[in-house]
């Protein structure tokens, strides 16, 4: 018969691998993005891991098939919720409108539970520092709160002033502790030895380079090592995304 100790490592394991195939297959989310249902899923699935790994007086397949149960009753609703928005609904809740048109709702603090306190402590968490400034404030179903400001008080954009702006997209990841990343360097179409020749016009070593990327002006950000700053360099001939 095999030890307590190994029979506690094999159904960790099991446990672990199970953990990380289930949460594939129901998405990823954010514990901010979680509804309460959603939380206590994830509460409940964890006990029942965390059981099954350390108390040997229950079986390991009922636990298992306990913990299967859960996952697939979870995805079965989310896949019905989709089609279904009355279930939706009642799974996950809706939006409540606390401030509409400048206008704090009572009514709707007390349905949500809310309190004034916890009203303002929100909105300062939206750098809202004054009621006066709110238009709408609507509590979504995972429990954040989000504030559309009134015009007079939003900051001027590009588009309000009619200035066109230059295009901007996501930075690519070129060089990761000294290691370069070679498969967003066909991304854009370039090789090892362009990017060592930008570094090596600039008398800096891949050695130094502690991460890199390039956005799409081609204006490469270089963090060094050993404290030697930071340097952000233009690439010679890169042309951004096609």
């Amino acid at each position: 018969m095999l030890p307590d100790y190994f029979l506690v490592i094999i159904r960790s394991v099991m446990a672990a691998f199970s953990l990380l195939i289930f949460t594939r297959v129901l998405g990823k989310k954010q514990i901010s993005q979680l509804n309460f249902f959603e939380y206590v899923l994830g509460i409940t699935v964890g006990s029942i891991a965390a059981s099954m790994s350390t108390n040997l007086a229950n079986r390991a397949l009922a636990e298992y098939v306990g913990l299967i149960t859960w996952v697939f009753l979870v995805l079965f609703l989310e896949v019905i919720a989709q089609k279904n928005r009355k279930l939706a609904k009642l799974i996950t809740g809706e939006p409540i409108i606390l401030i509409e048109n400048g206008k704090i709702m009572e009514d709707r603090l007390a349905i949500a539970r809310y309190s004034f306190d916890d009203l303002v402590e929100q909105l300062r968490e939206k750098d809202v520092f004054s009621l006066s400034d709110v238009e709408f404030a609507v509590l979504e179903t995972d429990g954040s709160l989000s504030v559309l400001k009134k015009s007079q008080v939003q900051p001027l954009t590009p588009k309000d002033l009619n200035l066109s702006t230059e295009y901007q997209g996501l930075s690519i990841e070129l060089i990761s502790e000294g290691q370069i990343i070679k498969q967003n360097l066909q991304q854009i179409e370039k090789d090892e030895e362009w990017l060592l020749g930008e570094l090596k016009s600039r008398r800096i070593s891949l050695e130094q380079v502690a991460y890199g990327a390039i956005d799409t002006s081609g204006r490469i950000y270089l963090d060094l090592y050993k404290d030697e700053g930071i340097k952000i360099i233009d690439a010679s001939d890169y042309e951004g995304p096609n």
